[in-house]
């Protein structure tokens, strides 16, 4: 998990240095494009192994996915790095809540306690940013949601398909939902946006450089993601996901954000905090 933390933020920090070129509806296309090209020369030397029966939570699992990626790299480009990771990353308070609430896995007051600290932690988090536009903010949750309803499904998953199927559910589905709407943009002359209905667009130049490294980095991360939550519970995993916070608070300075003033800091620290709670507890219960 700390290798896949470190993915993301690497991914998160390609994709500050082509927000000037791209919008999230391009990044998600090329991200997924270079992925989808290596799983499939992947498949070509080992074929998957599979015991199957779960398609429609592999499709559901991907969707999640792709919406997950849209929210988070429109924050990315929109907000500093740092915050748009914390967003994110707020995907292990809805795993608590959610398998609280569904699955009955978090009992006990000790996890209501870390999730009070952790949407704390988001309200500090949002308050210093308030000068950005709230559906900046709406984006993150959705992207910290969806990333929780996906991670969710992918331990009910590795158990009847190889790894690198669960990574294609969301590779191909990031490749196919831009490329409609790219489509129907060009078929009816849409007027295009930010996110959905885009023009196609070729990189040119450095710019293939990092559209290659956007999908590595992240294939990188999406990989050893999965392997993380196959393996564990959703819970104690996630927690130690906290650490893509901190490379992205480094990452996003080394880009030109500004280091975040102490009312931000407080409210990672909160949801870093919310997260170990969680993991604390787990363990201790396993």
């Amino acid at each position: 998990m700390l290798l896949a933390a470190l993915g993301f933020s690497l991914m998160g920090g390609v994709a500050k240095l082509l927000k000037d070129s791209f919008n999230a509806g391009h990044l998600v296309f090329y991200r997924n494009a270079v992925g989808l090209l290596i799983l499939i020369f992947s498949f070509l030397q080992k074929p998957p192994e599979n015991k199957g029966r779960k398609f429609y939570l592999l499709l559901f699992r991907g969707m999640m996915g792709t919406i997950a990626l849209y929210t988070l790299l429109y924050c990315i480009l929109h907000m500093p790095l740092g915050t748009a990771m914390s967003y994110s990353l707020t995907s292990a308070l809805f795993i608590a809540l959610f398998s609280w609430l569904f699955f009955k896995d978090y009992p006990g007051v000790q996890i209501a306690i870390a999730l009070l600290i952790g949407f704390t932690g988001m309200l500090l988090i949002y308050k210093p940013n308030i000068h950005l536009p709230w559906y900046y903010h709406i984006a993150g949750l959705v992207s910290g949601i969806a990333s929780a309803i996906a991670y969710l499904t992918v331990g009910r998953l590795t158990a009847f398909y190889d790894t690198r199927i669960v990574v294609l559910s969301f590779v191909l589905t990031g490749v196919l939902v831009p490329a409609f709407f790219m489509l129907l943009q060009q078929i009816f002359s849409l007027h295009t946006d930010d996110v959905f209905f885009i023009a196609f667009q070729w990189p040119h130049g450095t710019q293939w450089i990092y559209i290659l490294l956007l999908g590595l980095t992240a294939l990188f991360g999406q990989y050893f993601v999965t392997k993380a939550y196959g393996s564990d519970k959703a819970g104690i995993v996630s927690a130690i996901g906290y650490a893509n916070i901190i490379y992205s608070v480094f990452i996003g300075m080394l880009l030109g954000d500004a280091f975040p003033d102490w009312i931000s800091l407080l409210g990672m620290l909160c949801i870093i905090g919310s997260g170990v709670l969680i993991s604390l507890y787990k363990r201790k219960a396993g």
